[in-house]
């Protein structure tokens, strides 16, 4: 099975645990219709919800109903999202846009929880040319309610790397952390507020034992699924900047982030030290679009 999956007509997407092969991370990305309500019915599994193009949805949780005011886009602003719990039933509906419903199988149950775009926590990352923004969503540290299941979104500038240096999580030859993880990318062109057709971008993953080694040509709507191996880098080529959403779970016996790093590369971390961030950084925020001077 490949682990590239092109994006399908609307750029919506499914991954479930089964379709990826593997035992916990899923994602499904939809594109809101007025008149008509997605039902999810979350018997193994945990979620998180996040708009991606989408304003003022409407959500229930076992019939209990929320709001989410949304964005216009990924490269828009930071937004706010819900987390339900395993055994839930979920509804959603809204006049139009995407959502990501991100979910990690699960069997403990937590109570539901939304979080205010002012309340996500936005850090940049690396220097110089690997500069990038990370919003953590459900990730741990920045909430710590959920059983196994981590989100974040990575937003790189045009000319950037992420995913830099290369790193893994997949319980081998010594790395003792293990997270599935799920890759959905949306790439711009300018200043657009969310994704364009004719975005591009690249992405490098190669396995420890040598059998997977390849860099796709990814575009906007791409899913990749990294089961095993080093990923990185994510390359956004000048003036397309790219968006990712992560969704990691794993069997871990605390949710987890961390990862191994390629040793070659490792001293690239320290390098960092004497460059400066990428001014263009942070690109979003809860309130819209960051103006840098």
């Amino acid at each position: 099975m490949s682990w590239h999956w092109p994006a399908v007509a609307g750029n919506d997407a499914t991954v479930t645990p089964e379709e990826a092969g593997w035992a916990y991370s899923g994602l499904d990305v939809r594109t809101l219709q007025e008149g008509v309500t997605l039902e999810f019915d979350l018997t193994q599994d945990e979620a998180v919800i996040v708009p991606l193009s989408a304003r003022n949805i409407d959500i229930t949780v076992d019939g209990e109903p929320y709001r989410l005011e949304g964005r216009d886009g990924v490269f828009a602003a930071v937004s706010d999202w819900l987390y339900a719990p395993v055994g839930s039933k979920l509804t959603i509906s809204g006049a139009s846009g995407e959502v990501a419903v991100c979910t990690a199988r699960a069997t403990e149950r937590f109570p539901v929880a939304y979080v205010r775009a002012e309340d996500v926590a936005v850090e940049v990352r690396g220097a110089g040319r690997a500069t990038r923004q990370v919003v953590n969503i459900a990730t741990p540290g920045s909430f710590d309610a959920a059983h196994r299941i981590n989100v974040c979104e990575v937003i790189t500038p045009g000319g950037n790397w992420s995913s830099w240096p290369p790193h893994r999580h997949d319980g081998l030859d010594g790395c003792k952390v293990n997270n599935e993880e799920i890759y959905y990318f949306r790439i711009g062109r300018g200043d657009s507020p969310h994704g364009a057709p004719e975005g591009q971008g690249l992405f490098h993953v190669y396995s420890v034992d040598g059998s997977v080694d390849e860099t796709v040509t990814l575009h906007d709507g791409d899913v990749y699924l990294v089961p095993h191996g080093y990923h990185g880098p994510s390359v956004a080529p000048p003036e397309y900047p790219m968006y990712f959403l992560n969704v990691l779970a794993g069997p871990n016996e605390d949710r987890t982030m961390a990862f191994c790093d390629d040793s070659t590369h490792h001293w690239i971390r320290e390098a960092w030290e004497s460059q400066e961030p990428d001014p263009r950084l942070p690109l979003t925020s809860a309130h819209g679009r960051v103006i840098n001077a």
